[in-house]
């Protein structure tokens, strides 16, 4: 049997023999790090497609396409708009409904233009921080979570200690070790999720100024329109 199939029974032993707190601490953490691992990979498929269909949309959007024939575009398929596609589609259908109202200034066209897509920016907020304090609560809490398994574990090897009469380190070793084990998998949870909350985190806020952008862009194109309808 080679050294690692060994360490391996010796390290499974250790949790097998462990207290049920500790345990039951140690299966919390591997559950916890299980949920955290699924969602690391939904939210950087999420994010990645957010950032390349906010590059498609930019391409298309610049590139001179006639807006009334992309608002029927995206309308088309409105249930499948998210970024800057919806904020465009929201903005653009508020503006299409205020500018029909002859009695209404260019300056409220625009605000009210602004507030559909703020309302639009929001949503896709809520939905790029989806899952994130999730993350952020398995980072911050599991090495805590681990420390108390950690703890328990120590207290019980000492009051065993008390009942001998020749105390010596292979009567505490093994509880201490089963101890520690529970901090390190409290570690092994926390900082991959400590990892891919700042990294989302900086990527959610990169998008969100690149929605912000547009809206400030597409805001001044339908201002001018406005304007020039008016005069």
């Amino acid at each position: 049997m080679s050294l690692t199939t060994t360490e391996g029974i010796a390290l499974f032993s250790l949790i097998q023999q462990a207290s049920l707190p500790v345990q039951f601490v140690m299966l919390l953490l591997l559950a916890a790090s299980v949920v955290s691992w699924t969602m690391i990979f939904r939210k950087w498929s999420a994010l990645k497609s957010a950032k390349l269909m906010a590059d498609r949309f930019e391409t298309k959007f610049w590139s001179g396409a006639n807006l009334n024939q992309m608002f029927t575009e995206q309308s088309h398929k409105e249930a499948n708009n998210t970024g800057m596609a919806s904020i465009f589609v929201e903005g653009f259908r508020e503006y299409k409904r205020l500018h029909q109202q002859t009695n209404i200034q260019p300056m409220n066209i625009i605000e009210g233009v602004q507030r559909a897509m703020r309302v639009a920016l929001l949503r896709e907020i809520d939905y790029l921080e989806t899952h994130l304090s999730f993350l952020a609560t398995v980072g911050s809490t599991s090495p805590y979570v681990g420390l108390f398994g950690t703890v328990w574990g120590i207290m019980n090897s000492f009051r065993s200690l008390g009942m001998v009469q020749q105390a010596t380190i292979a009567h505490v070793a093994p509880g201490i070790a089963e101890a520690l084990i529970a901090t390190a998998i409290g570690l092994f949870a926390a900082i991959p999720a400590v990892i891919a909350y700042n990294r989302y985190s900086n990527h959610v806020e990169r998008l969100v100024t690149r929605y912000e952008i547009f809206m400030e862009e597409f805001a001044s194109i339908l201002q001018r329109q406005a304007y020039a309808s008016r005069a």
